[in-house]
């Protein structure tokens, strides 16, 4: 079997994951990287060995001979450079979020349309150990007709990774509605069987606009996590612009009438989500996500407060990036993109998510009025169902 031969767009930051699909003589390699940052070709030889191309502009990758590319730049370039790899018949890993607007999302879904080039977008919290128990532990019917879904997401990497870069400006990422949340409302719509279709959100710039030690805008950010770093106030070298939102809380009606909320908050002294999913006969909720400790809880009988559950799974152990999902995920892409098939993840998913993140951030800064999510065109929703 010949290798699948892979390019990198974006070879730093979350392009090391690529790493993951770099098996020469095992089925696919990376060949050829691109990232505007020079040095990065020293790192793109350490990884992939001294024949890897490197290159600072992505068309002169598209126009290589390989068969599939992941696209791991920042948001606001998702939209661009994947439907030009679609359009030069590149299989298309392309990671969350999609694209950064309703509208990139939908163009998307029309390149591979019109294309029939294979895209697949990299939510990789499909492929978490404690996700995938909910859903079994769901699908087994322990907790009967589902209702309800919460995720409280708490932050405390905030000020280091989204604050001090370009996370920080609406102009790149229109917001953490849309750019941290992506995974968790995936997981919501994937978990509860449907999309969201009416959406209202309230929160706001609540800490990080009062600190006033900000870096030039000529240096590069520092934002290694450092635990030291506490209280929040004490946060030094944030972006010089600061306008999305810090603390923000939304509220969701899927199409199948389940009702779901999301919170997040970017100054909490842990980092971990919390998800609770209510049925008709029960409810289930998790302590620890990628923990070594993380367990799931199932209520399935009347009481009244009970800490322990009725009974409880476990589900830590899992080793590798994000709890093993990183190298599941490239697997599962890899394998699409040589021979197609069936897919955990949903690029039809993946702009539902986007298109309820933009929804809700639009509502949070309209004073949390209701927006409805537009459908996507039938014949897209037809082709990628």
């Amino acid at each position: 079997m010949n290798d699948l031969l892979i390019g990198v767009i974006g070879t730093g930051g979350r392009g090391s994951l690529a790493r993951h699909a770099h098996k020469p003589n095992a089925g696919s390699r990376v060949v050829s990287c691109c990232d505007i940052v020079p040095a990065m070709a020293d790192t793109a030889r350490e990884w992939y060995g001294p024949d890897v191309r490197f290159t600072a502009d992505y068309h002169n990758l598209l126009a290589e001979d390989i068969d599939a590319v992941f696209i791991t730049t920042p948001d606001y370039l998702h939209e661009e450079q994947a439907i030009a790899a679609l359009q030069a018949g590149k299989a298309v890993y392309l990671e969350k979020p999609m694209a950064i607007t309703i509208q990139g999302c939908d163009r998307i879904l029309q390149a591979a349309h019109d294309t029939g080039t294979r895209l697949f977008v990299g939510h990789n919290m499909r492929h978490m150990v404690f996700v995938l128990k909910m859903k079994a532990i769901i699908e087994s019917g322990a907790i009967g007709e589902i209702k309800a879904a919460w995720c409280r997401h708490f932050v405390s990497h905030g000020g280091d990774w989204y604050f001090k870069d370009w996370h920080a400006e609406r102009r790149y990422s229109t917001g953490l509605l849309l750019q941290k949340a992506a995974h968790d409302i995936d997981v919501i719509h994937w978990l509860c069987g449907s999309y969201a279709e009416l959406v209202t959100a309230l929160g706001g710039l609540t800490l990080y606009d009062q600190i006033t030690d900000r870096r030039s805008p000529t240096s590069p950010p520092d934002t290694s996590p450092d635990l030291s770093r506490w209280p929040p106030a004490k946060q030094s070298g944030l972006n010089p612009i600061i306008d999305v939102e810090d603390l923000s809380m939304m509220q969701m009606r899927l199409q199948n009438g389940v009702f779901a909320s999301y919170q997040q908050c970017h100054y909490t002294p842990d980092y971990w989500r919390n998800y609770t999913f209510i049925g008709t006969e029960g409810r289930i909720e998790n302590f620890g996500d990628l923990s070594d400790d993380a367990v799931v809880r199932l209520w399935n009988k009347r009481t009244d407060y009970n800490a322990e559950g009725d009974q409880v799974f476990s589900v830590g152990g899992a080793v590798g990036g994000h709890g093993g999902a990183d190298s599941k995920i490239v697997a599962e892409f890899v394998r699409y993109a040589r021979d197609g098939g069936q897919t955990s993840t949903s690029p039809l998913a993946a702009r539902y998510s986007v298109a309820a993140g933009c929804a809700a951030t639009e509502s949070l800064r309209s004073g949390g009025q209701p927006v409805e999510i537009p459908p996507v065109a039938p014949e897209l929703s037809a082709y990628f169902t």
